[in-house]
């Protein structure tokens, strides 16, 4: 996939504190290594509980349990943002 690809982040709520609602604090690493490797974000919320989908040209290109990125950070220990960055990269 070309840079400056657009990608659409598509995420559910997830419990935290024992309330469940949408959420961005575990979507900032993902997020950084997207724009890092010069594509654009969309995030868009989703009604499917504790899911990230990663969307480029309106396919799926990556999902993931949004519990298993970490809380915070630039992505670059994330081992799974780099499995995402790396699908949108080889998507089409």
């Amino acid at each position: 996939m070309p840079k400056n690809a657009q990608v659409t982040v598509k995420y559910g709520p997830y419990e935290s504190s024992g309330t469940v609602q949408h959420r961005t604090f575990r979507l900032q690493g993902l997020l950084a290594a997207l724009n890092a490797r010069g594509h654009r974000c969309v995030l868009e919320e989703s009604h499917e509980r504790d899911q990230v989908d990663l969307l480029v040209n309106g396919q799926v290109v990556y999902t993931c349990d949004i519990r298993t990125l970490e809380f915070g950070g630039d992505g670059k220990l994330d081992p799974v943002c780099e499995e995402a960055v790396l699908a949108v990269d080889n998507a089409y």
